[in-house]
Formats: structure tokens, C-alpha cells, sequence
């Protein structure tokens, strides 16, 4: 029922040439397989450049964050109707690095989604704990926490336009990651949280795995019932392995 999805969040990371030959790469490999959907996320210099490299391809295209703010004088930020007016397919709403080091709050990435969804644009809002709230057992109240705060609200037409991402935030970018049955369980109460807001939509959502995924760990991952694919960081920026994750996606 939940086509496979592999997203590739470049972050900071990459010259236009280098980005402008990772899409063309990304485009190849995404070529074959029709039964599984590919995104990628550059930065905001890098979109015009990847988007156009990846034309006439089955790959979308998203952008890593946007403001909150529909308008205005917001030196530095990108709104979510320029956003739609550039390409983009899907805005990141939350990630780790967002929530942790630039200290975003639910309130604020609430805001947010309501932006995005208002151009009719896909949000992927990540949801994730640290080490420290894993190992007090807190996970799951800090997982649902984050997710009642940025969708509690929605109407059954915008869920149309959400995917989620659990990222344990010690697993990003450290070698670590959680094993498939602690992302299954994890993304299981997530679905759970979901048919209690809206039970039509639960089953139709997407619920990505983010940490640290390789080639090699993918399809230990994508074997679990509720894990629908990944939000990949370093192992996206190297078109071996990106290409290597799209096909071991299944």
C-alpha cells in the first residue's frame, strides 16, 4: 500500500558542479526502479542546479527548510510559496540539527507545517530523541510530544500532504543506528499515535527511518512492516552508495 521512499539530505554540503553531477548520477540509478520513489534535498543554491540536472526523471525534488512566515522582511529566509513557485516537491520540517542546534520549538515547526501545506506542498517533519532521553525511557514520550505539537491540528485532506521521519538524534551522522526492531517499534507507536488522530490516513503514511542508514542496513530495515524507506545524510552525498540504498530499498 506504502510505496518505498529514499530521501537524500545533502545538508550542507557540495559545490553546484559536484551537486549538478550527484543528480545526474541520482537520476541514472533512480531510473529502474518505478516500484519505489527517490528524493533528494539540496540546499537552497544548489536547487535550480538539481532540479534541472534531474529533469525528465522520476526523482523529485525538496527543499531542507522554510520560514514560518508566509512574506516579509526575513533577511536569509526562503518562504514556502517560493518554495512551490522554484520546483519543490517536499519542504524538511524539524530535523535534529533544526530542533537541536538552532534551537527550533514545536510551536515554531507547527508554523511551519501550516506553511507548507498551505502551498500544497509534501512536509516530512522529523521526530526524534537523544541518547540521554532513550536511556531515562523517555523515547516515546519525546517522539509523540513532538509529533501531537506539529500535527495534532491537521484536517483529513492535509494528512494527504505528510510524511515523518523518525531520526534518533544519536544515530545521525555518529556510525551508530538503531536496530531494525528498536526503529520498528518506534515507528509502530507513530502509527499508532497517527490512527488515533485520523485512522483512515494511519495506514497511508509514510514513516521514514533516518540515522546513519547504509546500503548495507536498508533492507534489514525496510523488512519491518511500518518503516517505508529513509531519510539518508552521509551515504546520499556519494552516488555509489545512494544507488546502492535505492536498489536494496525493498
Amino acid at each position: 500500500m506504502r510505496k518505498p521512499l529514499i530521501a537524500g539530505n545533502w545538508k550542507m554540503n557540495l559545490t553546484l558542479a559536484e551537486a549538478e553531477a550527484l543528480a545526474k548520477a541520482v537520476k541514472t540509478s533512480a531510473a529502474s526502479y518505478s516500484d519505489r520513489d527517490v528524493l533528494v534535498y539540496p540546499t537552497f543554491l544548489q536547487f535550480t542546479t538539481a532540479k534541472q540536472a534531474l529533469a525528465g526523471s522520476n526523482v523529485s525534488v525538496g527543499v531542507q527548510n522554510c520560514s514560518a512566515e508566509k512574506d516579509g522582511a526575513f533577511t536569509g529566509e526562503i518562504s514556502a510559496s517560493q518554495a512551490r513557485d522554484a520546483g519543490a516537491a517536499y519542504v524538511l520540517i524539524g530535523h535534529s540539527e533544526r530542533r537541536h542546534v538552532l534551537k527550533e520549538t514545536d510551536v515554531f515547526l507547527k508554523q511551519k507545517i501550516d506553511r507548507v501545506l498551505e502551498q500544497g506542498l509534501v512536509a516530512m517533519l522529523c521526530v526524534g530523541e537523544t541518547l540521554a532521553e532513550r536511556e531515562s525511557g523517555k523515547a516515546e514520550k519525546v517522539v509523540l510530544d513532538q509529533l501531537n505539537a506539529a500535527l495534532s491540528h491537521l484536517t483529513p485532506d492535509q494528512w494527504q500532504k505528510i510524511a515523518i521521519a523518525y531520526e534518533p538524534v544519536w544515530a545521525i551522522g555518529t556510525g551508530k543506528n538503531a536496530t531494525p526492531e528498536d526503529a520498528q517499534s518506534m515507528h509502530e507507536t507513530i502509527r499508532k499515535r497517527i490512527a488515533e488522530l485520523n485512522k483512515d490516513i494511519a495506514p497511508k503514511v509514510r514513516i521514514l527511518y533516518g540515522g546513519s542508514v547504509k546500503p548495507d542496513n536498508i533492507g534489514a530495515l525496510m523488512a519491518k512492516p511500518d518503516i517505508d524507506g529513509a531519510l539518508v545524510g552521509g551515504a546520499s552525498l556519494k552516488s555509489e552508495s545512494f544507488a546502492d540504498l535505492i536498489k536494496n530499498a525493498i
